[in-house]
């Protein structure tokens, strides 16, 4: 056998050096003592109702295939946000449908811009698709630089991300911004709103994304059912955008992604929206309540619409993590840069602010 026989097979260049996704550490109690998740920015509430019910009746089927189509559930969320049928997609969690965005727009040769730091998969699916990456470091107030994000546009730009609020800094572009930025866009360009933590909004000037995509080609929204709904193991998310878009994401999307019991979860929580706003209203009232503690203390709090928080850190980073980690709870350091904290419950919320009230007389 010749050495390039036995040498294995070729992989793709561009796999190469892709960072590895960071997922939230687990909360590990020491002897006993209580231990808190706050680094992944999941809902710290149980299911909604009717959707455990929901999805244990649709275990009982996991023998079968899951409706590749997701029919029913693409009905309800056109239903919901007023838009045909035809405009709707489903992935496997609003990271899933980006990919295949990606797969869709762009690959070798192309290039994909997104504000940094931002969704820490924006680099590693957009490298899978071999296309470059072009990041556009954010502004000194953590809002995205879309003034320097239209300047990095070149006639190799294939596809943009605007994560809204953005993650991990939980700001947000308003409406005049963005509708200036869109205006300039070329419109061969797919503009991706990557709207994940919308329902926990409150600025007014935060513009609805699926309003702004209705007369707008060449621009699309992303949803998820992982935070607000509280459906992260479940992994569905979803895709608003005009029907090439949308036609193109069913073409690349991985047959039967997304389960039954996922899908028959989403409807079921789609239709217990009542106790879904108490949550996120309960969730929200958590959020001012932490940032003004944190700013009494003396932080320097971005200001976010998400359900998270974010403290710029710099070096001090991994040692304000590992002090969090001590008092139990976990957050999701970002070395060298900040770290992202959750709202969660409320003993979770003390803890962590009884923690960064000591390690701030450190800095």
């Amino acid at each position: 056998m010749s050495s390039e026989s036995t040498s294995g097979p070729r992989l793709r260049e561009a796999l190469k050096g892709i960072p590895a996704y960071k997922p939230g550490k687990p909360a590990q109690g020491a002897d006993g003592a209580p231990a808190f998740k706050l680094s992944s920015n999941e809902n710290p509430y149980p299911p909604l109702p009717g959707v455990l019910e929901a999805a244990t009746s649709a275990a009982a089927s996991f023998n079968r295939y899951p409706d590749m189509a997701c029919a029913a559930l693409i009905a309800e969320l056109a239903q919901r946000f007023g838009v045909p049928a035809s405009h709707v997609a489903t992935g496997t969690g609003s990271v899933g449908v980006a990919q295949s965005l990606l797969q869709a727009t762009s690959g070798p040769g192309d290039e994909v811009i997104f504000a940094w730091r931002s969704f820490e998969a924006y680099p590693i699916i957009t490298q899978i698709s071999g296309a470059t990456s072009v990041r556009v470091p954010l502004k000194a107030d953590e809002t995205h630089d879309l003034d320097a994000m239209l300047a990095a546009i070149t006639p190799r730009t294939r596809l943009i991300f605007v994560c809204n609020p953005n993650n991990p800094t939980g700001a947000v572009v308003h409406r005049e911004q963005l509708e200036r930025f869109l205006d300039a866009v070329p419109s061969d360009v797919l503009v991706v709103l990557d709207e994940a933590y919308n329902e926990f909004v409150r600025d007014a000037d935060v513009p609805n994304g699926v309003e702004v995509y209705r007369d707008r080609p060449n621009v699309c929204v992303l949803r998820t059912f992982s935070k607000a709904y509280g459906l992260a193991g479940l992994r569905v998310g979803f895709c608003i955008a005009h029907e090439p878009v949308a036609e193109a994401l069913r073409q690349t999307a991985v047959p039967f992604g997304v389960s039954q019991l996922a899908q028959d979860a989403a409807i079921a929580s789609l239709r217990s929206e009542e106790a879904l706003l108490e949550r996120v209203a309960a969730l929200v009232a958590e959020r001012e309540r932490v940032v003004s503690a944190l700013v009494a203390q003396g932080w320097t709090v971005a200001t976010t619409q998400a359900n998270f928080v974010w403290l710029r850190l710099g070096e001090r980073t991994t040692d304000f993590a590992a002090a969090c980690e001590a008092a139990g709870v976990v957050v999701r350091p970002f070395a060298g840069e900040g770290a992202r904290i959750t709202i969660g419950e409320t003993e979770a919320n003390d803890l962590f602010l009884q923690t960064a009230e000591v390690f701030r007389k450190t800095l």
